[in-house]
């Protein structure tokens, strides 16, 4: 079933149950979903394209709650992570810290990588791997990390 299809059924299910935080998220996502593919001029996304427009609403939830934390707002941090917990349900099993490293030490070894001028390449070969799987954020730091080891 693709995931467009599945979140319309989780949100009938959610209006069904009248589980209002589940309802509302949903619907944040599938309009999220929408506006993609009006600015694709498509009327329907691949899983792919799917999964990436989740992937940035998850890392929007990622990124308010820590705004929020700073900002002592522990009643919208707490929606937050309801949310986020809502949007992560459909995104795939993250990958551990392990599998991206593998991913990472394999990019460079294919792409000759010699230091941190390589930086792009190395993340052009590794984001299409890793979206919706890893945090980008972790991503970048353990490539940065792993190619100043090799100018060291």
């Amino acid at each position: 079933m693709a995931i467009k299809d599945r979140l319309s059924n989780d949100l009938k299910d959610a209006m069904r149950q009248r589980d209002a935080l589940r309802r509302d998220t949903i619907r944040l996502l599938l309009s999220a979903i929408g506006y993609e593919e009006k600015a694709k001029r498509t009327d329907a996304l691949e899983d792919d394209a799917v999964m990436q427009v989740l992937s940035k609403q998850a890392q929007q939830r990622r990124d308010s709650i820590e705004a929020y934390q700073k900002g002592n707002r522990s009643d919208l941090v707490a929606r937050e992570e309801a949310e986020l917990a809502v949007v992560v349900e459909y995104l795939p099993q993250p990958l551990t810290a392990e599998e991206i490293a593998d991913i990472v030490q394999s990019a460079v070894a294919e792409l000759n990588a010699s230091g941190p001028q390589d930086m792009g390449k190395v993340m052009g070969r590794v984001m299409p791997q890793v979206r919706a799987r890893a945090d980008g954020k972790q991503v970048s730091a353990l490539v940065n990390q792993t190619l100043r080891g090799l100018s060291a």
